[in-house]
């Protein structure tokens, strides 16, 4: 069954993946994660549906605070395929 919750998981992207990782984790808001980022809120909100991209510098902050490997946060943001790797 945990195999079944990380295929979909890996399925999702955007928003919708950052709200499962929210779920999983928590946060109750896109202000508390953004808070947790020390970023806007609506920059998050950019970030996740896909409108703009994070600067680089950000990927550590991002992967610490969802808990989450470079290449799921990469691929959660569409920078990568679902079958690139890093």
């Amino acid at each position: 069954m945990a195999k079944a919750a990380q295929s979909t998981m890996a399925n999702k992207t955007g928003l919708e993946w950052l709200r499962a990782r929210m779920e999983k984790l928590g946060y109750s808001s896109l202000e508390d994660v953004a808070q947790e980022l020390q970023i806007n809120r609506g920059n998050l909100y950019r970030y996740f549906s896909l409108e703009t991209r994070p600067s680089v510098a950000l990927l550590p902050d991002l992967c610490r605070v969802l808990k989450a490997s470079p290449s799921d946060v990469l691929k959660a943001l569409e920078i990568l395929g679902p079958d690139d790797r890093l």
